[in-house]
């Protein structure tokens, strides 16, 4: 079994590698990563020498490599965790959204047919749903709601996740979506809003919150949501879409001051800013389908898992420093020279 899994040097897709390439010895995987600000090597530096793990640094909107790379490898399964995913730069330069989300997973689609591969998951977001009426807590998205999307970024996304079906109902294409809520846990690049907390905090810096920081998020843990991927790809029925829920709703505010409170810091450091443009009000995951179809169960609840995140983060500064100097970008051309 050979399986490509994209965006591999991110977040998620580093997270779901550590996972899968430990737990499938029999399986060979190889990451697919531009590389691009947000793409780590250093993410993947504990299973670089693995036997069953290969990396390759390309960008899956280059249709000639993409297939040249499918032809040469013989891929049974692709994984797509590749993708431009925060929201703020979606807002402010929509294009590369576009090329990345709808155009790469359009050629990662065609590449896929023509070489018969024999599973295709897209990753997908719960923000393709739009959002929830924050005092209607007994409202959550189902697979089966209309996609109504609020930025360039859940658009694009939204858009991929209807040319994955369209090649499963017009070519047979046997794929599969997952739209998962807020993923955290280690490796996430720190712009976004967990990450920036911790780091902002530590150096007693003031923490950013949109609005009134009343927004509400599901959160869950990085190793939740890939266990789901798993049993997707090996249980899941052609052609179906699953929701990743978290079942852990925080409003912005009382996520920021829980970090805070386990840091020791201040809430004085909170310092509210003008809100997002078309900022989404709640998002809540049902993920009633997958928890009954396939038998999948969260391993983490809210209050140990957002503790062991904060103490990766403490104990791998270096990681962050390297972020924040630009020394990651060198990793991959110290390590292939």
């Amino acid at each position: 079994m050979k399986i490509l899994v994209t965006g591999g040097a991110g977040f998620i897709g580093s997270n779901f590698l550590h996972y899968m390439v430990e737990k499938y010895e029999n399986y060979d995987f190889v990451c697919l990563d531009a590389l691009t600000y947000a793409g780590n090597y250093e993410n993947l530096l504990n299973i670089i020498d693995k036997e069953n793990f290969k990396f390759i640094k390309g960008d899956i909107t280059d249709r000639d490599f993409i297939n040249n790379l499918f032809e040469e490898e013989k891929f049974d399964w692709v994984i797509n965790f590749a993708a431009e995913s925060h929201v703020d730069n979606s807002i402010k330069n929509p294009n590369i959204f576009l090329m990345t989300n709808i155009i790469g997973t359009q050629v990662l689609l065609d590449a896929s047919l023509k070489n018969n591969v024999k599973r295709y998951h897209q990753i997908s977001t719960d923000e393709v749903y739009g959002d929830l009426p924050l005092d209607r807590k007994d409202l959550k998205f189902s697979e089966t709601n209309p996609l109504c999307t609020s930025s360039p970024y859940s658009a694009s996304k939204a858009s991929a996740d209807l040319l994955v079906q369209a090649y499963i109902r017009t070519y047979n294409l046997p794929a599969t979506i997952s739209r998962c809520s807020n993923n955290y846990g280690p490796y996430q690049f720190p712009e976004k809003l967990i990450p920036v907390v911790i780091s902002r905090a530590l150096k007693n810096e003031n923490i950013p919150v949109y609005g009134n920081g009343l927004n509400v998020r599901d959160w869950i843990h990085v190793k939740d949501h890939n266990i789901a991927v798993d049993l997707i790809m090996h249980k899941g029925k052609i052609g179906e879409v699953y929701n990743i829920g978290g079942n852990s709703e925080k409003t912005n505010i009382e996520l920021v001051k829980l970090i805070l409170k386990e840091l020791n810091k201040p809430e004085s450091l909170i310092k509210f800013v003008e809100d997002r443009k078309g900022h989404d009000l709640r998002y809540a995951i049902n993920s009633t389908k997958i928890e009954k179809e396939l038998g999948w169960q969260r391993i983490y609840n809210f209050e140990n898992g957002i503790k062991d995140t904060i103490d990766w983060y403490l104990t791998n500064q270096d990681w962050i420093k390297n972020i924040e100097t630009g020394v990651y970008k060198d990793k991959y051309i110290q390590n292939n020279n």
